[in-house]
């Protein structure tokens, strides 16, 4: 007689395998007691001859990123399924909590995640948006296109603080106030608010309640990510971000379109001015 089966024993629970630095030659697996898993010996045909570039070096979290986002794309991941905890992230990809946390934010603003309050975060349909990355990482290593960004900026985001003085909710209003007390804590401690500033025009974008610009936002942001971090390192810099970002801020709090518009102008001027000081 064939042994009744338990309920639930046919169901495998999700084992998110993380790649350990390269040259280390096992893996790691989330939920099995820190086992480690050698790859299984195969033979191989002779190598091909291909040109390689040097590898890049990254930030940690990006490399974190990475890992995941493939994950996903190859349906290790799937779609409903919740990450592991970020305390059990941070321990087995050996990174501090912070590294986590800009890694998932990352995937967030590629569309790949959706973090949940009182739930955790859980992975979504892949979509376009993962398409957009390699494009990303190109055009962040051409200089001479931020000019051309910073001129899309000042054609699109203006527009966009009044669309969030019309549209913003109050969760997007306390969103930003957050960002800006946490921005002046950080410009108080003479600290760059490199990610302070990304966040602040990406919720205002949010608040604008347009999805499709919402995007386009995100992409301009992560190019420009490194000239953010040339310029907030010009003395001045990091006061004037804050004070344009208050005056945006209070603008859109009263519901006032036209000087949000206004406001946001004047603060992408500045930072034009600035930046190519630098350049």
């Amino acid at each position: 007689m064939a042994r009744k089966r338990e309920p639930g024993r046919d169901r495998v629970p999700l084992r998110l395998v993380l790649d350990r630095p390269q040259g280390s030659g096992t893996r790691i697996a989330p939920g099995s007691g820190g086992q480690t898993i050698r790859p299984a010996h195969r033979s191989v045909a002779a190598p091909a001859k291909v040109e390689l570039e040097s590898i890049q070096r990254t930030k940690v979290y990006e490399e974190v990123a990475a890992q995941l986002e493939r994950r996903i794309l190859d349906g290790v991941l799937r779609p409903g399924d919740k990450l592991p905890p970020e305390r059990e992230l941070a321990a087995r990809f050996d990174v501090s909590r912070s590294a986590v946390r800009e890694a998932i934010r990352s995937l967030e603003l590629k569309g790949l995640v959706e973090p949940r309050p009182g739930e955790g975060t859980l992975v979504r349909t892949p979509s376009i948006d993962s398409l957009l990355n390699p494009l990303v990482s190109l055009l962040g290593q051409k200089r001479e296109v931020v000019k051309e960004l910073l001129e899309v900026r000042a054609m699109i985001e203006p527009p966009l603080a009044a669309r969030a003085a019309r549209n913003a909710g109050p969760e997007d209003i306390a969103r930003l106030e957050n960002i800006l007390e946490r921005h002046r804590e950080k410009v108080a401690r003479q600290e760059m608010a490199i990610e302070e500033d990304s966040e602040f025009h990406y919720t205002i974008a949010k608040a604008s309640k347009n999805s499709v610009i919402l995007k386009v936002v995100d992409m301009m942001m992560d190019i420009m990510r490194e000239s953010r971090e040339r310029s907030l390192q010009v003395d001045g810099r990091r006061e004037k971000s804050l004070a344009g970002h208050r005056r945006i801020f209070n603008a859109i709090k009263r519901r006032e379109p036209e000087a949000a518009e206004e406001a946001m102008r004047q603060h992408l001027t500045e930072i034009e001015e600035i930046l190519f000081e630098k350049l």
